[in-house]
């Protein structure tokens, strides 16, 4: 429940005192300008989570009141009814108090996805096609929209690789948990003698950058080429060469897009990517030598997975990171991976 230890009202109450009581002072305001103009946009933020939880503390109350006079009533309509309106209010406090563990400055973005299969031929780009409709019914559980960069279908079956965008509040701060080498233990269902197999497949999480953040790309660092799309979006994008992929030539980030039927449309898009690829590579690279995400971004690399999912001998999801089990396995590949969000955004407060 929020009055539990993920929201913590003391310290936030403390923090709100201790910002007013710096703004209450007129030199600080002239000589600290810019740090008092930080400060008061803090005092809003937390001033605005105080008032959420003195929200949903009042309605947990006032349901618990109600609840009592309807059981001495006896007035079983109304008590089902109370059930009913607790159970929604519960949900809603869980997801709040899950984004107040969200405060970094990228978690409020939209999300970049790229998604490829590891060695293993068909069983492994089956496996990335999986993941990619696990996280197609996870945004729309969220009510988020996903929008198909670009896609590769595998020879046979599955995807070798897809590129999407997921847009909805915070949509970078909840997936950014996806981020890593995702292992998969099952028989194959391509295998003529039933063996099981070990599959990987990598999943990116990169922030969408928007025009508040300059990313500076020299036009002479850029190769630019075109090509005839062969993903899906109907026969006119396979007529012309309307797919765009760019080089950037010193880091070698290779990006393309090919879901838009014009040309100028998928190289917008395709630099839009290349700038969230140029942002978090210099932000890994600071981070680093501040040495604060060497515990949570290992290489993605097979070995080092962050989260295996096992469908036989024995069936169970399990995050390496927090150690989170579950055993329902349907269940999370139908979407439902809220569980291993908290459980890595709680972690990341230890």
């Amino acid at each position: 429940m929020i009055c539990g230890s993920i929201f913590d009202l003391s310290r936030h109450e403390q923090r709100l005192r201790e910002i007013e009581t710096r703004l209450s002072d007129t030199v600080f305001w002239q000589r600290n300008r810019e740090e008092a103009t930080e400060l008061s946009q803090e005092r809003g933020l937390i001033a605005n989570e105080l008032e959420e939880w003195h929200r949903y503390k009042n309605d947990l109350e006032e349901i618990d009141i109600l609840g009592k006079l309807a059981q001495e009533e006896h007035d079983e309509a109304s008590r089902i009814e109370l059930n009913n309106e607790l159970s929604q209010l519960e949900e809603e406090i869980a997801r709040y108090e899950l984004q107040t563990l969200l405060g970094e400055e990228d978690d409020k973005r939209n999300a970049i996805m790229a998604i490829n299969a590891g060695a293993g031929g068909t069983e492994a780009q089956d496996w990335a096609e999986m993941l990619f409709r696990l996280y197609l019914r996870w945004a729309e559980s969220r009510k988020m929209k996903t929008s198909i960069v670009d896609y590769l279908a595998g020879d046979e079956a599955g995807i070798k690789n897809v590129t999407l965008t997921v847009s909805g509040p915070f949509a970078y701060g909840y997936l950014k948990s996806e981020h890593g080498v995702h292992r998969m233990v099952r028989v194959s269902p391509f295998d003529a003698n039933q063996r099981r197999h070990t599959s990987f497949a990598s999943v990116s999480v990169l922030p969408e950058i928007e025009d508040d953040i300059t990313i500076d790309i020299n036009e002479k660092d850029l190769r630019i080429e075109t090509f005839r799309s062969s993903g899906p979006g109907g026969q006119h994008v396979n007529k012309t060469s309307s797919a765009v992929r760019i080089i950037h030539l010193p880091t070698n980030i290779v990006v393309q897009c090919q879901n838009e039927k014009s040309q100028h449309r998928n190289k917008d898009m395709a630099l839009k990517i290349l700038r969230a690829r140029l942002y978090a590579l210099e932000k890994e690279k600071q981070e680093q030598e501040k040495h604060l995400r060497h515990r949570s971004q290992k290489e993605i690399a097979w070995g080092s997975q962050i989260r295996s999912y096992t469908f036989n001998p024995y069936r169970l999801v399990k995050d390496h990171r927090t150690n989170l089990e579950v055993g329902d396995v349907e269940r999370v590949m139908n979407g439902d991976i809220d569980m291993f969000i908290d459980a890595y955004l709680t972690w990341l407060q230890d």
